[in-house]
């Protein structure tokens, strides 16, 4: 039989009435042990399949959390989806993702796309400010969290990781090497990047004689990273830089490509190099690549976490929960300092 089988059809299968077999299927003690047999007989043999999107929008309900990330194709958005996808499904949940691709009117529209689905919650990666989207969401019953920014606790939950102090590691690492010529790889319009960059400064500003180049990447991919390490290659030895920290590891192994192609500049002896979050193909790279982690599956755990609590709590209680980033040292830093 076709899986298209509905209620009434059920019911006219079973020889019962449409309200027995709603009752079988949502309130069974109500019904007799012999029509629920018949009743579960039916479903089986026409293959019935319940509608439980209509029944949970008809009840104003939803197991489905919304979660909109900067950018689906970065490995650590992906890893902390896969994180939340996992701590959702233990409360019997599922996560449906969204791509804004850096774009606030993208964002918006799934925003407005969540809300029309009447997701149990939200959890979201900003592009700006949002402040005034997520009090509409609150007033209209949606719970939001953000993740990989904090948050003012008067509004709602966040967890999200010290981007400043992670900064300051990487550039304090490069600086113990002894390098003194930096340069920082990144695009600063974007929060994030933008507190690296200050905490790299601040590193920086520690060491007598150390400066740090800002060096705009205009993207966070490896083709972004690719050409700032194209536009490096091309300076003489003695203007480049001896050490290039870049904001995420993406632009990292683009830079890598680059000045490892020709066989021109050896990483690390000539240019210390060092990313940040610490992705799978980091460890794997032509040369293992140091980078700063940030704990991915405690960052998309703890936001279904916080978005239980939100629910929990009718939207009264808020939390930031923020992480330490940790430095990991591999072979592009570790070669003998200059």
């Amino acid at each position: 039989m076709s899986q298209t089988a509905s209620i009434k059809d059920v019911a006219t299968h079973a020889q019962v009435a449409v309200g027995t077999v709603s009752n079988v299927l949502n309130y069974p003690d109500r019904v007799s042990q012999r029509t629920k047999e018949r009743v579960l007989k039916s479903i089986a043999e026409l293959g019935f399949v319940r509608n439980d999107a209509a029944r949970q929008l008809r009840a104003g309900q939803s197991r489905t959390i919304g979660l909109i990330v900067l950018d689906v194709g970065n490995p650590f958005f992906s890893s902390v989806a896969r994180a939340a996808e996992d701590a959702a499904t233990a409360l019997g949940s599922v996560v449906l993702v969204g791509d804004s691709g850096q774009d606030a009117s993208r964002e918006a529209h799934y925003m407005d796309l969540f809300q029309e689905q009447r997701v149990q919650g939200l959890l979201l990666s900003p592009v700006g400010d949002v402040a005034e989207r997520i009090d509409t969401l609150r007033e209209r019953g949606v719970p939001t969290v953000l993740v990989d920014e904090l948050a003012d606790t008067d509004r709602c939950s966040s967890v999200s990781v010290d981007d400043q102090e992670g900064g300051y590691l990487a550039a304090k690492h490069l600086l113990d090497l002894g390098r003194r010529r930096l340069a920082f790889v990144g695009t600063p319009s974007i929060r994030q990047v933008a507190s690296r960059l200050k905490g790299a400064q601040r590193a920086v500003a520690e060491v007598s004689g150390a400066s740090v180049e800002v060096l705009d990447s205009a993207g966070q991919t490896v083709l972004a990273g690719r050409q700032v390490g194209n536009s490096l290659v091309e300076r003489a030895p003695e203007l480049r830089p001896e050490a290039v920290f870049c904001s995420n590891d993406l632009l990292a192994l683009g830079v890598m490509q680059s000045l490892t192609m020709l066989r021109t500049v050896r990483i690390p002896e000539d240019i210390a190099l060092i990313g940040y979050d610490d992705i799978d193909f980091a460890i794997s790279a032509v040369v293992p690549l140091s980078s700063i982690r940030q704990p991915t599956e405690a960052l998309g755990r703890t936001a279904i976490e916080l978005l239980a609590e939100e629910q929990e709590s009718g939207g009264t209680k808020h939390r930031a929960v923020v992480f330490t980033p940790e430095l990991v040292v591999r072979q592009s830093t570790a070669g003998a300092p200059s």
